[in-house]
């Protein structure tokens, strides 16, 4: 049925980005926990992630296929491209961020922090200065979506799981010692605290608007080993001056018609709309649109929880949807204002 009835209006400013004769399609479904959805666009392919799965997928455009592209993965999460189309990888398994460079070699951005190991770095976005940001709450500490900390850890404070059974890479047990931050990594090499968690708990999606002069975080819930509250399920936005951060604002609680979302990813459009997954019960799942300002526009519901989002296709004109155990397609009238 067109127009999809799953593509609601909030308000009318949405209008010119649903297209009338276009619906909401269901493209590959059988995943654990797909997330971290990046289009290449010079391989005309998205690449997202089954976390729990251990496996790295591509989307293949000319064909229309989905196929395995690395297993195992290291449990990866988030997923993105820099300005040079080199993938960017935030790996829970091996709790570091990664980039795979042209001559398919793998170069390790971050794995610590003043000597100590992170936590799981889960989302990752490129500037055009060719730094790096990511969020690094702890929810890859469990044995899902990667492993727990050794005997005595937050994650495993009585010892009861052994964090090398069923592993084949020698990664060292290690014991979460870091707060959950979000970090920017340097192309010198230099890492250091964005946003840290006293300002923003269990950070989660990283967006920039798409002059760059915005950054927008999202806090979630509670992880494990936590021992403060935990997040706030909130979308926040920080201005961006050079390396630094400043004027942290609340961009939306994520509560729409009285019902509280759970944002994850977030992507923004070329108009600085943004397109935020939302978490949520049956009929409340799926994509929230908000402004620049923050008002609600737009919504997508999805029968499965939206996990993350993300623009690809030729003409950078369709949002991907990864959502529980599925990825979605919908075009849309206007394009994504990032690569990846």
């Amino acid at each position: 049925m067109y127009p999809d009835p799953d593509i609601v209006v909030v308000d009318p400013s949405f209008l010119p980005y649903r297209i009338g004769n276009t619906g909401i399609h269901r493209v590959a479904t059988g995943f654990e926990w797909a997330e971290g959805p990046a289009w290449s666009s010079q391989g005309h392919y998205l690449v997202f992630s089954d976390v729990a799965g251990d496996t790295q997928y591509r989307f293949n455009w000319d064909n229309q296929r989905v196929t395995v592209f690395r297993k195992p993965s290291g449990n990866s999460n988030g997923n993105a491209f820099d300005f040079q189309g080199r993938q960017l990888s935030a790996q829970h398994y091996q709790r570091r961020v990664i980039r795979w460079e042209h001559d398919g070699t793998m170069t390790v951005l971050a794995d610590r922090f003043e000597g100590k190991e992170l936590n799981s770095p889960n989302d990752v976005v490129a500037h055009p200065d060719g730094s790096v940001w990511f969020t690094d709450p702890p929810y890859g500490g469990r044995m899902s979506e990667g492993h727990p900390d050794k005997a005595g850890g937050p994650t495993n404070p009585a010892g009861k799981f052994n964090p090398r059974t069923g592993t084949i890479d020698v990664v060292p047990a290690v014991k979460r010692h870091l707060p959950t931050n979000t970090y920017r990594w340097d192309p010198t090499g230099k890492l250091e605290v964005a946003i840290p968690e006293t300002e923003l708990a269990d950070p989660n999606g990283l967006c920039f608007a798409p002059d760059y002069k915005t950054l927008y975080a999202i806090s979630t819930g509670r992880g494990p080993g936590d021992t403060g509250p935990g997040g706030t399920r909130s979308i926040y936005a920080f201005d961006v001056s050079g390396t630094k951060l400043s004027g942290k604002r609340l961009f939306t609680d994520m509560k729409v018609d009285g019902v509280q979302r759970g944002p994850d990813g977030m992507r923004a459009d070329t108009f600085g709309n943004l397109w935020c997954s939302a978490n949520g019960p049956l009929g409340f799942a799926g994509v929230l649109v908000f402004t620049p300002e923050g008002k609600p526009i737009g919504r997508i519901r999805l029968p499965e929880v939206c996990a993350n989002v993300a623009f690809g296709g030729p003409k950078h004109d369709h949002l991907f949807m990864t959502a529980s155990k599925s990825l979605y397609m919908l075009r849309v009238g206007v394009q994504g204002g990032a690569p990846g």
